[in-house]
């Protein structure tokens, strides 16, 4: 995506992708440099080191870690699907932003698929956090307190805690713009008395 991307801001005037195939390009690299990269590769280096820091054998439930792993194999799925259905991937930004999200400037399936697989990218994240913070609180070395914990795993439990404040929020909001592409609910239209 990001070739694609750079192919066509090579020059001005390229017409190397059409406008609404360059937006799916954007909107999909956007979401998968954030959701499943940035984030899963930083949860792959605390798997790591975590448990070494604080003298665990291994993370408190490893079945969940692989879960939470291969949960992000059908989200990203999901997004990646919705390019080869009529009228193509989300080209609403890896923000998607309401009204770019509304059915009238994303008909077709693809912000539906896009927000079905945030979800299941948000499942994840929420079972990773029960994983790390379980972990760090429970799997301390003898005579280690929260306060003896290096300062990676300090990092790695506030980013945690912030997660598990986050994660809901969004797929909150994830939801609601849901229900306005698909009944009609006017959460995000002012002039239905949406905000």
């Amino acid at each position: 995506f990001a070739m694609l991307i750079r192919a066509q801001l090579a020059a001005p005037g390229l017409h190397v992708l059409r406008p609404e195939f360059y937006n799916q390009i954007m909107s999909l690299h956007g979401s998968f440099m954030i959701f499943f990269f940035t984030i899963p590769i930083m949860a792959g280096i605390a798997n790591y080191v975590v448990p070494i820091q604080i003298g665990a054998r291994d993370m408190a439930f490893p079945r969940l870690n692989a879960v939470s792993f291969w949960l992000l194999v059908p989200a990203g799925g999901l997004m990646l699907s919705s390019m080869f259905l009529h009228g193509g991937a989300a080209a609403a930004g890896w923000t998607s932003y309401p009204p770019l999200t509304d059915r009238q400037y994303s008909p077709g399936p693809g912000v539906d698929l896009w927000i079905l697989g945030l979800h299941l990218a948000g499942a994840s994240s929420i079972l990773g956090w029960i994983n790390f913070v379980v972990t760090i609180l429970n799997l301390r070395a003898p005579g280690m307190t929260m306060l003896k914990i290096p300062m990676f795993c300090w990092t790695v439990f506030i980013t945690q805690c912030i997660i598990l404040v986050a994660t809901p929020v969004l797929a909150g909001a994830l939801t609601m713009a849901l229900t306005d592409r698909m009944f009609g609910a006017n959460f995000f239209q002012p002039a239905a008395g949406g905000d």
